[in-house]
């Protein structure tokens, strides 16, 4: 299975590109992951959030292939434990999954299009963070859950 990871702009603060870098290094030692960046809209200032999001929405469907299965970064998406986020992972990839997408949109969410298109929706907490740090918050739940398929130590359940 390959993973792919798309986020909607680029990540600003240097401790997260570090962090992230560090975490997504990590996660290629078990599965092809990808990453790919959709550069943030320009002159936002004078358009609506639903435009915005709609824009944003057109940029990550075309880069969807048909089989993909498409997981939304949400805060009103299913919460997993870390072991059962872990055993999740697994299923997907038993089932033949050839691609798994998650995405992480703008500061606004995600159009309506996008929502329609989604197979999943993912809640790392019931709090809201940026989208920003989220990013980390993701990829460190996602080698942790490598890890507890692996059975190696990273994780003390």
């Amino acid at each position: 299975m390959k993973c792919v990871w798309v986020l909607v702009g680029k990540t600003s603060e240097h401790y997260l590109i570090d962090s992230v870098s560090l975490y997504v290094e990590r996660i290629s030692h078990y599965l092809t992951f990808e990453t790919i960046v959709i550069p943030e809209l320009k002159n936002t200032k004078n358009i609506s959030r639903e435009l915005q999001k709609e824009r944003e929405g057109v940029a990550i469907l075309q880069l969807l292939m048909p089989t993909d299965e498409l997981v939304l970064l949400d805060e009103k998406g299913k919460t997993y434990t870390s072991e059962g986020f872990a055993e999740w992972i697994e299923r997907k990839m038993n089932h033949s999954v050839k691609r798994l997408v998650f995405v992480v949109g703008g500061p606004y969410g995600f159009s309506d299009t996008v929502y329609a298109r989604a197979n999943h929706k993912l809640a790392l907490s019931h709090m809201t963070f940026s989208h920003q740090l989220i990013r980390l918050l993701f990829v460190e739940q996602f080698y942790r859950a490598m890890t507890i398929l692996k059975g190696e130590p990273y994780h003390h359940g």
